[in-house]
């Protein structure tokens, strides 16, 4: 996007305008709390101090949208165990090497032997596969609707033999459904993911004005874009017409990418899966379907864990922070324990962490939320 239309969407004339919109419209008599559901609202949200615009009564918390926060620590036990067999070379983001699993993570089993490459998609993983005939590739592969259509067409076209996935995808709308049932999270509104909804589009959020009568917004990722959407759902509110408005139409059609989904679930089926720190949701997560067995690695090798898997260490909040039960700063490990260069829990890894992003903006949120 070029320079001066992000700048656009920063305009601070602009946003003390919408600012002032939220304020006249936001109801006196009750306490509002609109939950997002992605790591990058929360990096724009906290970064331009958004929370301090608006009124005290109106609450924005970050639900569990970052993939590698949401990713249980059995997924990446099984990765570890894999990168220790003397034939595998196991690939996968950054941002997951460094994530904590039960006894230690990816980074650190690395450097006890393990053999761990960083890699920046799919696409590299098999770059190596092909360039490493008699090793095996395994990609550990992590993400919601947004990445996962491309790790679907790599599959789909037909990758090297020794080549494979150990898939931790995972659904977003099913998920927050599953959470408003159980009464887990207390929400009036819904600011919907803008990278999972350019492949998904509106229609997945349907259920939440009919189900639980709430208002959603699907939004773009600038400051603007945030403020819009809290009006918007606002303005629901008021009209008591909860409804799917779609502030980030300049990306974002209300079918999505039909030909992103189509070739996501030609190769995945939709499985019960578990989320860190909160349980298996049912139909929530992704699996490599049976026709395509060749390239899941959990079919392709023989994965002993020695003992059940810990999703969340002593003494860590993230359970309760990926639910907006509490903020980061509540946390008594927050910025001690935990911090990006020694996480302790999952929610301080990653740039979409909400840990991750209070430690580097978190100050532009406390005068609201102290």
């Amino acid at each position: 996007m070029p320079l001066d239309l992000i700048q656009s969407f920063r305009n601070p004339v602009i946003a003390e305008k919408l600012a002032k919109k939220i304020r006249e419209i936001a109801p006196k008599e009750r306490h509002i709390k609109i939950m997002h559901v992605c790591g990058t609202h929360e990096n724009t949200i906290s970064r331009f101090a958004i929370r301090r615009l608006l009124p005290k009564n109106v609450e924005l918390i970050a639900g569990p949208g970052c993939p590698v926060c949401i990713c249980p620590a059995k997924d990446i036990d099984e990765a570890i165990f894999l990168a220790r067999k003397k034939n595998i070379i196991l690939t996968t983001y950054g941002d997951m090497v460094k994530t904590p699993a039960t006894e230690t993570s990816l980074w650190d089993a690395r450097a006890s032997g393990a053999n761990v490459v960083v890699v920046y998609s799919a696409h590299d993983a098999i770059d190596l596969a092909r360039k490493n005939p008699n090793k095996e590739i395994v990609f550990f592969s992590v993400g919601f609707e947004t990445t996962t259509p491309g790790i679907a067409a790599e599959i789909y076209e037909g990758p090297p033999e020794n080549f494979s996935i150990l898939s931790s995808h995972r659904l977003v709308p099913p998920a927050v459904d599953a959470l408003l049932s159980s009464d887990e999270i207390k929400i009036d509104g819904i600011i919907a993911p803008g990278h999972v909804s350019t492949i998904i589009g509106t229609k997945p959020y349907e259920i939440f004005p009919k189900k639980y009568n709430l208002p959603v917004s699907v939004a773009g990722f600038e400051p603007l874009d945030i403020l819009l959407c809290v009006y918007q759902i606002l303005n629901q509110i008021q009209e008591n017409n909860p409804h799917v408005d779609n502030e980030y139409f300049r990306t974002v059609k209300p079918e999505g990418n039909v030909k992103a989904q189509r070739i996501m679930y030609s190769v995945f089926d939709v499985v019960d899966a578990a989320w860190r720190g909160i349980g298996v949701i049912p139909k929530t997560g992704l699996e490599v379907k049976e026709k395509y067995s060749e390239h899941n690695a959990r079919k392709k090798f023989e994965i002993h864990l020695d003992k059940p898997s810990q999703d969340i260490a002593p003494g860590c909040s993230c359970n309760k922070i990926m639910l907006g039960q509490i903020y980061p700063n509540e946390c008594p490990m927050f910025g001690k324990v935990c911090t990006p260069r020694k996480p302790y829990g999952p929610c301080m890894v990653s740039d979409e962490g909400t840990c991750r992003i209070w430690y580097k903006y978190g100050r532009a949120n406390l005068s609201e939320v102290e």
